[in-house]
C-alpha cells in the first residue's frame, strides 16, 4: 500500500493550537514590559523635579510650586506624554513638596498607578506594596 507523504489534519490542528498558546503568552508578557518601559518616563520627570526643587531650596530656602521653573509646560506632562505631572508644596512656608506622576492614555491601566516622590526622598508606591509591584518594581 502506497501512502502519500504529508501532514494529517489532526497534526496541523495541534501545531496551530500550540502556536496560539505561545502567542498569547508572548503578547501578555510584552504588554507588561511596555508598561515597565513607559514608567521610566515618569521616573525621569519626577527625579528632574526633585533635583530642581533641591536646587531651588538651596537658593531660596523654600520649595517652588511652579513646574515651569524646572522646564515643564502647562499642563505639565512627561517627555513622552505617558504621565501628567502634579507638584504640591505644603503650607505657606513651603518646607516640603510632593511631586506626582499620574498615568494617562494607555499607561492608565498600569498596576503601579500614580508614582510620586516627596522632599524626604520617599517614593510611592513603596516596594512593600505587593499589589502595585505586581508588574515588576514600580521604582
Amino acid at each position: 500500500m502506497d501512502r502519500t507523504r504529508g501532514f494529517t489534519l489532526l497534526e496541523m490542528i495541534v501545531v496551530v493550537a500550540i502556536a496560539a498558546i505561545l502567542a498569547a503568552m508572548a503578547i501578555s508578557t510584552y504588554g507588561r514590559y511596555v508598561f515597565r518601559a513607559h514608567r521610566a518616563d515618569a521616573h525621569q520627570s519626577l527625579m528632574a523635579i526633585a533635583n530642581g526643587e533641591e536646587r531651588w531650596y538651596a537658593t531660596y530656602h523654600r520649595y517652588s510650586d511652579d513646574l515651569a521653573q524646572f522646564g515643564f509646560a502647562d499642563p505639565a506632562v512627561s517627555p513622552h506624554d505617558y504621565y501628567e505631572l502634579v507638584l504640591e508644596v505644603d503650607g505657606d512656608a513651603a518646607q516640603s513638596f510632593t511631586a506626582t506622576a499620574l498615568p494617562v492614555n494607555t499607561q492608565a491601566s498600569d498596576a503601579c498607578g500614580n508614582l510620586s516622590i516627596d522632599s524626604q526622598g520617599r517614593k510611592m508606591p513603596s516596594q512593600d506594596d505587593v499589589q502595585a509591584n505586581a508588574n515588576g518594581k514600580c521604582w
